[in-house]
């Protein structure tokens, strides 16, 4: 993670044109990836950006950080009514979302006919829920051990792809975070093989992360230097820049000792606080400063009074200390 000075532009809240501008603005998506590497890709300039693609679900938060900063971890999902009806088998498999899959496939079918989606995957298309969607709905008529690269951008009929909100069970993610990525594999792999080997390696890359307590896309990870808590927000951005400014204005904007508030980052049209922390301690000695910290956020978000001059210098020096996450 780098900071950066905070981008000139506002994240928008809806669909954004892609093209135009300056090719190393960042990307409108929210990926804090600059637009000529992200969706400024000579064949994604006739794309629709969906700046909030996961808008209205109530798994948001955690997409969000499966997407973009959660190295490994599953999720299961609920088929919809509609997406069992899709299923080319008698019985409706199970689904899991994923951060990332072998090779950063799209998605991919096992032997025993179950799915599993990946969230950090190449894609040209400017909606992740659709990308999620339309690889749902490909894995669920592919059949057993199939994967799948790309997401599709239309079904075989040549009609867009249904968006993931419209084959799921609209419930919070039950996020398992896990130290390696074993759960690729449907058996152990056989030492000294190439599989092995391929594992071996990604799983040196995986950085210590852990859920925090029981909030929501609060994920605690160590970086090396330092250990961060990143922890996506469900509110509107205005609404959370005026929470903290209450709470850095009251000397409340600290997790505790060993914690820093060092800024925020924009991801999918939410905003990330970040604080660092003391790499000395463990994830969980961390649940308790977090929850607390939790109710004295709820109770400056209820809060809607007009922000005093102390308040507004405070959200200003918040303004100030946004980044980008590399």
């Amino acid at each position: 993670m780098t900071p950066e000075s905070a981008p000139s532009d506002n994240t928008p809240s809806a669909n954004t044109k892609a093209g135009g501008g300056n090719p190393r603005r960042p990307c409108e998506c929210g990926s804090g990836r600059r637009w000529k590497n992200c969706h400024g890709a000579a064949d994604a300039g006739a794309d629709l950006i969906v700046a909030r693609p996961f808008e209205g679900l109530a798994g948001e938060v955690e997409l969000i950080a499966m997407r973009e900063f959660v190295p490994s971890a599953t999720a299961p999902l609920t088929l919809s009514k509609a997406a069992r009806a899709k299923h080319s088998g008698d019985e409706a498999p199970s689904v899991m979302v994923t951060t990332v899959l072998p090779g950063a496939a799209a998605a991919l079918t096992r032997s025993d006919g179950s799915i599993l989606l990946g969230m950090q995957t190449q894609v040209h298309s400017g909606d992740l829920a659709r990308d999620l969607g339309g690889s749902l709905q490909w894995a669920l008529a592919a059949g057993p051990s199939q994967v799948l690269s790309v997401a599709p951008r239309t079904d075989d009929a040549g009609s867009p792809v249904p968006k993931i909100g419209e084959l799921i069970v609209d419930e919070p993610l039950d996020v398992t975070v896990h130290d390696d990525f074993g759960w690729w594999l449907e058996s152990p792999a056989e030492p000294g093989s190439e599989v092995a080997a391929s594992l071996e390696q990604a799983n040196a890359a995986v950085l210590p992360t852990a859920r925090v307590g029981e909030q929501a896309g609060a994920y605690w990870v160590d970086a090396g230097e330092k250990a961060h808590l990143r922890w996506v927000r469900a509110e509107d951005e205005p609404k959370v820049m005026a929470a903290l400014a209450r709470l850095a204005a009251a000397g409340e904007l600290d997790l505790g000792d060993g914690s820093r508030y060092v800024g925020s980052f924009r991801a999918h049209g939410r905003l990330v606080p970040v604080w660092d922390l003391d790499r000395e301690a463990h994830p969980s000695e961390w649940a308790e400063p977090v929850a607390a910290f939790a109710q004295r956020y709820e109770a400056a978000l209820a809060d809607d009074s007009p922000l005093t001059a102390e308040q507004r210098r405070a959200r200003d020096g918040i303004l100030g200390r946004q980044f980008t996450l590399r």
